[in-house]
């Protein structure tokens, strides 16, 4: 999300100024990401470790450009600036990117003046579009899932776009999409998952980024499964296809999809949740987020135990074992009442 409208004089100058220099605000403003390849790779915007948010660090493409595969959120070194130093109007921005090139304040009192706050809500976007979708049932979206093994998925939590639009640098398309609502632990909508589908078979379209998130998702979850009351398990993981195999095999479990290994982490249990059981995928990235979410419940109170799969996640177990075997195999870790699917 940039800032706008922008000046076309300082704001531009120190934007380019600091493009000749992207890999020294990198490591500045984002100090947990490294260097991979032609890319500086973070976590997110706001500077967690992880594989999100790319920022080009020399040709081809304009060096210092950056998007958030997580959210679709783009823009250059100074809207990066603006957003680590938590900035609501450009003015600090400009400020602060001065000061690390380490250039004298304006003369031009004009090019002091702040800019108007920053007007688009990425929230607000997301239920406009979830608004325009429809249910799941008969759709491509449930036919990409099914092909998955995840016949249990209309959920009001998941629904389908027939034609989402998608913007990669060369143009627009438009794709059929699954569209999952991501709310907060009271309920509200703060933002969607859109995964772009193939119009012709059941599988992402072919685009670089076939899965972006819009609004605020960090910490929040798709909620999937039957409603937990007072005193409730909840199962927890990062994917929604991940959480979908889980449910096919126990499908009394209430459930949520955290979206990411840092969100995850950051996952925020609703109220009237006693437990959690987190899925992890299997991979270093994975354990960790599940790790630390394990000893934050422990922390507040609430029992917790990770699950790790056998193989790379969960679809990948009910693929190979079904939903019985699954279900026979997480039975000791569940509990009384957690029984096989059908």
């Amino acid at each position: 999300m940039a800032f706008a409208p922008r000046p076309t004089n300082d704001a531009a100058s120190l934007a380019a100024a600091l493009a000749r220099c992207p890999e020294a605000v990198c490591r500045r403003y984002l100090p947990h990401g490294r260097r991979q390849g032609r890319y500086w790779v973070a976590g997110d915007l706001g500077g967690a470790r992880g594989r999100s948010l790319f920022v080009r660090l020399r040709p081809p493409g304009p060096p210092g450009k950056w998007t958030d595969a997580a959210t679709g959120e783009h823009g250059d070194l100074l809207d990066l600036i603006g957003h680590r130093i938590g900035a609501r109007s450009l003015r600090p921005a400009l400020d602060e990117a001065r000061a690390f090139l380490a250039l004298p304040a304006p003369r031009d009192p004009e090019t002091a003046r702040a800019d108007p706050p920053v007007s688009w809500d990425s929230a607000a976007a997301a239920r406009r579009l979830w608004r325009a979708c429809r249910p799941l049932g008969g759709t491509r979206a449930e036919a990409y899932l099914r092909a998955r093994g995840l016949d249990a998925c209309r959920f009001p939590s998941l629904r389908f776009h027939p034609a989402l639009a998608y913007r990669d640098e060369a143009r627009w398309r438009r794709f059929p999409a699954l569209v999952a609502a991501v709310t907060s632990p009271g309920g509200t909508l703060e933002g969607v998952l859109r995964t772009w589908l193939h119009p012709g078979r059941p599988a992402k379209a072919p685009v670089a980024q076939p899965r972006k998130a819009l609004g605020r998702v960090h910490g929040h979850a798709v909620h999937l499964g039957a409603p937990g009351g007072d005193g409730a398990t909840l199962l927890v993981g990062e994917g929604i296809e991940t959480v979908l195999s889980l449910v096919a095999a126990v499908p009394v479990l209430p459930a949520a999809a955290a979206l990411s290994a840092g969100s995850l982490a950051a996952f925020v249990p609703p109220p009237g949740a006693a437990r959690l059981l987190i899925a992890c995928d299997r991979d270093a990235e994975g354990r960790r987020a599940a790790a630390r979410l394990e000893a934050r419940a422990l922390a507040q109170g609430l029992a917790a135990v990770v699950l790790v799969p056998e193989h790379g996640d969960f679809n990948g177990d009910l693929a190979a074992l079904g939903p019985r075997a699954l279900a026979a195999r997480l039975a000791p870790l569940l509990g009384p009442g957690a029984g096989p699917g059908p």
